[in-house]
């Protein structure tokens, strides 16, 4: 009985300890500041990959996004290319809801994204089903953005299952300009 207990208090630990690792307020301070709607608005060019647990990379995809604003709504189309040949596409619909606060929908996200910024840094977090080989998996999202500069930012997301990180998704994007 006390071996459960312990495990459960590590676990629990552990837990506490992950939830309190990616505090938006870090970044307050960090230039220049990070907003959807100046960043993601025209065309949008990323380049990542996707890793496993082990951090062994197994693929590779660029994505186009075409993204638009009227008022406090956003519209990013993204077409994603894999270097198996797959093709995805995905539509965010994308509210302002606050000084660096928002909310998104797409058609295989599960309720609503949330996202939090501070300075140059925004954390956009949801649940999706996640197609892999002929099985489907709910798993939740944790998207960190790093705003470079105006024409370029870094998105590291980890996919998790039952809260532990399952495997890793990293983007570079470059804005489009004239």
């Amino acid at each position: 009985m006390t071996q459960i207990l312990r495990t459960l208090f590590m676990i629990a630990t552990a837990m506490a300890l992950l939830s309190c690792s990616n505090d938006t307020n870090h970044y307050r301070t960090t230039t220049p500041e990070f907003k959807l709607e100046q960043f993601f608005n025209g065309k949008i060019i990323g380049y990542g990959l996707v890793t496993n647990f082990s951090d062994d990379m197994v693929r590779r995809f660029t994505v186009d996004i075409d993204a638009s604003w009227e008022g406090d709504v956003g519209t990013l189309d993204e077409d994603f290319v894999y270097d198996d040949g797959e093709k995805q596409f995905r539509r965010w619909v994308v509210q302002r809801t606050g000084e660096q606060t928002y909310q998104g929908r797409a058609d295989d996200i599960i309720g609503e994204a949330v996202g939090e910024g501070q300075g140059s840094y925004l954390r956009w977090q949801y649940r999706m089903i996640l197609p892999v080989d002929d099985t489907q998996y709910e798993v939740t999202f944790d998207d960190q953005m790093f705003l470079i500069d105006d024409n370029h930012m870094m998105n590291i997301a980890h996919i998790k299952k039952f809260g532990i990180t399952v495997a890793k998704v990293t983007i570079f994007f470059d804005k489009v300009t004239d």
